[in-house]
């Protein structure tokens, strides 16, 4: 197994690691409840995804 002759400057360790950030989260409003949620996720405000509730929520 091929081993690295010599050690990676820092400058270039770094330059790899700039796409590891994590992204922030894409948040649309939802259409019944006007909450921001997560796309393509049930609406954990009101329960409803589609246009129908498919969760039942417990009121606060």
């Amino acid at each position: 197994m091929p081993n690295p002759k010599r050690r990676h400057s820092k400058a270039r360790t770094a330059k790899r690691r700039t796409h590891d950030a994590l992204a922030p989260l894409m948040l649309g409003e939802c259409p019944h409840c006007h909450e921001p949620k997560r796309s393509h996720q049930v609406c954990p405000h009101c329960g409803y995804y589609r246009g129908r509730q498919v969760r039942a929520v417990e009121e606060e």
